[in-house]
């Protein structure tokens, strides 16, 4: 038992240097999306370059700490001439990046974040009762659904872990006897600590998942108190089927070794029967000539030496090959002649068409049917409260809390580029412009767009940066 309990430290140990990496991950995931998402995606270009493998990029080019010093500040980075990196991102944008406070160790954790960044998998089509629900188009996750999967997964994880340890603490009591002691002691005991690690591996990296849980007062409305995502539950689910086989595995051995402690009579006795029954169900599926009998089907011709028998094809062989040529005519009848299933590309598009309709009942039941053909100016205080708070999260960084512009155009003037009707600024929010302004439609549902959209109508004349445009507000 001392074995067993230095194992699971072993585990704890390792569980806790997960804990580290779990927590550097999550600080450096809000570090991004308040202060690099709105310009910067993490797998594509978008105002600013992707910034996947960025920092390798840098090292690679001699110049690491220089990285540093470009988020700090880059148009002094580019105006001091150390960096020939930074002169040729220089060109990627006509404006440049704006100056941010952060330290070495908060960059750091923002890119460890980015290099561990896996994208999620968005949803083709959704009902009322799946734990997935699309909104124009990407999945949206019902946390309320997964924390009750996740609670029963939980709940037979620790079923399971208990079984686990009933069964080790048991076999390792069985093997202390003196009739174990040298024979499968110490073979049973490299078999625990394989099983010991492989769990605590497995609820190491199911630990790394960011679980996110939420403080008192930072749940919105109907949301719970710790947000699991589908991933999470995937992963508890792999965990659980893997712990259920290493029960079966424990279960299997422990009879074992009941199994070795019975009479040599009794074993003897059991031996015959069994090597009959594997006798007659071999003769049923080979069809094969007791060695006794092989002269009746012994051929006539030799080869140096070596004579061939006369046997009959396999059973389970033959069986297959009929049951072959059987479904290749119900195949071909099926979808080539009557055509009564679909080939694969009719499935798809039948299924693509149907996952559309899907999407348009869904925003058509939730109000979310709103798109730039017949969006329209919202001016109860309710949305333009809604859309001030979509504003400051996402538009700020670029125009400034009061509009008045920074990186992108000032939004109070009467000067507009791309047009002043809250369609034509639907459209720039939710598709975004070529001139640097980034889509917002994967961040943002079309109720939050129209949202944004009439409050940036609405913004009172500020000053700041110089008109753009040649569109006048009549």
């Amino acid at each position: 038992m001392k074995n067993f309990a230095k194992n699971w430290i072993y585990i704890l140990i390792v569980a806790a240097l997960g804990n580290t990496s779990n927590t550097v991950a999550q600080e450096g995931e809000q570090l991004f999306k308040s202060r690099c998402n709105t310009c910067h995606q993490i797998d594509k270009n978008s105002t600013g370059p992707k910034l996947k493998g960025v920092k390798q990029k840098w090292a690679d080019a001699g110049e690491g700490e220089n990285l540093y010093a470009w988020i700090s500040n880059s148009t002094a980075l580019i105006a001091s001439g150390k960096s020939q990196l930074a002169k040729d991102i220089s060109g990627y944008s006509p404006t440049a990046m704006p100056a941010q406070t952060v330290t070495k160790e908060e960059v750091d954790a923002i890119f460890e974040y980015i290099e561990t960044y896996t994208p999620p998998v968005a949803a083709a089509s959704a009902t009322t009762s799946d734990s997935t629900a699309v909104a124009n188009g990407v999945a949206k996750v019902d946390y309320k659904y997964n924390l009750t999967v996740f609670n029963w997964l939980m709940f037979l994880t620790i079923i399971l872990v208990v079984v686990i340890i009933v069964l080790s603490g048991s076999i390792i009591v069985f093997v202390k006897s003196d009739y174990f002691k040298q024979k499968v002691a110490e073979k049973s005991n490299t078999t625990m600590m394989a099983v010991i690690l492989t769990v605590g591996a497995l609820f190491t990296s199911f630990n790394s998942s960011a679980l996110t849980f939420l403080r008192a007062g930072e749940a919105k409305e109907g949301e719970p108190w710790l947000l699991v995502e589908n991933m999470d539950l995937i992963g508890l689910l792999t965990i659980n089927i893997v712990l259920m086989f290493v029960v079966i595995y424990l279960r299997s051995l422990f009879n074992q070794m009941v199994a070795m402690t019975k009479k040599e009579a009794d074993l003897a006795a059991e031996q015959p029967i069994a090597a009959e029954t594997f006798t007659k169900i071999n003769a049923i599926l080979t069809d094969a000539v007791p060695i006794e009998e092989e002269h009746k089907i012994l051929m006539d011709h030799e080869y140096d030496g070596i004579q061939e028998l006369d046997n009959n094809l396999p059973p389970w062989w033959v069986w297959g090959f009929v049951a072959c040529i059987i479904f290749a005519f119900v195949y071909l009848i099926n979808y080539h002649v009557l055509g009564v299933s679909d080939l694969q590309i009719k499935a798809y598009e039948k299924e693509m068409e149907q996952a559309q309709k899907d999407i348009d009942a869904y925003l058509s039941k939730m109000a979310m049917n709103v798109d730039e053909t017949n969006a329209t100016l919202l001016t109860e205080k309710s949305d333009l409260a809604a859309g001030k708070t979509i504003f400051d999260n996402n538009c700020t960084i670029c125009h400034k809390a009061k509009g008045e512009g920074d990186v992108g155009p000032n939004l109070t003037d009467k000067n507009w580029i791309y047009g002043f009707d809250v369609k034509d600024v639907f459209y720039s929010v939710k598709k975004g412009r070529p001139a640097g302004m980034p889509e917002h439609a994967s961040k943002l549902n079309p109720v939050q767009i129209q949202q944004v959209s009439s409050y940036v109508l609405s913004l009172p004349a500020a000053k700041g940066k110089e008109a753009q445009g040649d569109i006048i507000e009549k």
